[in-house]
């Protein structure tokens, strides 16, 4: 398995802190938020990842080189302009291969049986597996509906309030075959959820949910930057 970890964004809800770093690049506990992921795939025996970059790209490659230093093993995409998640995600096409993907947000953090996941993934045999969260207001995320097979059966998008009808939504974690990229045009600006996993339902195919009951936050904001900072200390301790 390889995986892709998204982090073009710029992170304008944060500044002044990102006027000058990457969202990823900000300290959590002492490292940045991106060296937990990396460390973390790293620890499941995921070393092949990839890393996509726009906004103050040096200062993540030259923190993190070629992950050598991490155990890992790091191909960098350089994007000339900001785009969807799955556009982003397409030029990892043939770094991904014929090898199943985990893609993750990073700006998440987050605690996550990989064991568990990919094995609910493989059990079930879809194009991709999205682990969902309840969310306390789900309008900033694409919430779903669920079978009781755990199958998608519709998803929407950064709902409005009178369009919620569930409160279970995307955590960004998924997990994909490489059989997602005949969804993805090359050269446009296609989101995962706007665009693909719509497209992908709408063709009949199988997306599963997985929920997620760990913890999990999207440092986004001053207010979850400051409480990411105070859990940390507990939630990985013990941990690299």
């Amino acid at each position: 398995m390889k995986a892709v970890i998204l982090c073009a964004g710029l992170g304008t809800r944060l500044r002044p802190i990102t006027d000058s770093i990457p969202k990823v690049m900000i300290d959590i506990g002492g490292k940045p938020l991106l060296q937990y992921h990396i460390e973390w795939l790293v620890g499941q025996g995921i070393r092949d990842v990839g890393i996509n970059l726009f906004y103050l790209p040096n200062a993540i490659t030259d923190y993190f080189g070629n992950g050598d230093q991490f155990g890992a093993k790091i191909v960098y995409s350089h994007q000339d302009k900001l785009a969807g998640t799955a556009a982003d995600f397409k030029q990892f096409e043939n770094f991904v291969g014929n090898d199943q993907c985990l893609i993750i947000y990073g700006d998440n953090l987050f605690i996550l049986d990989l064991n568990k996941f990919k094995k609910f993934h493989n059990d079930k045999q879809g194009i991709a597996s999205i682990a969902v969260k309840e969310w306390e207001d789900p309008t900033s995320k694409g919430i779903v509906g669920l079978d009781s097979s755990s199958r998608i059966l519709w998803f929407k998008e950064k709902p409005k309030k009178e369009e919620v009808t569930t409160n279970i939504g995307n955590a960004g974690i998924y997990m994909v075959e490489p059989k997602i990229f005949s969804y993805i045009e090359k050269g446009t600006d296609q989101d995962f959820g706007k665009d693909i996993f719509p497209l992908i339902l709408q063709s009949n195919g199988k997306i599963y949910g997985y929920k997620l009951t760990d913890y999990h936050i999207d440092i986004g904001t001053p207010e979850t930057l400051e409480k990411g900072r105070r859990d940390i200390k507990t939630l990985y301790r013990n941990k690299p």
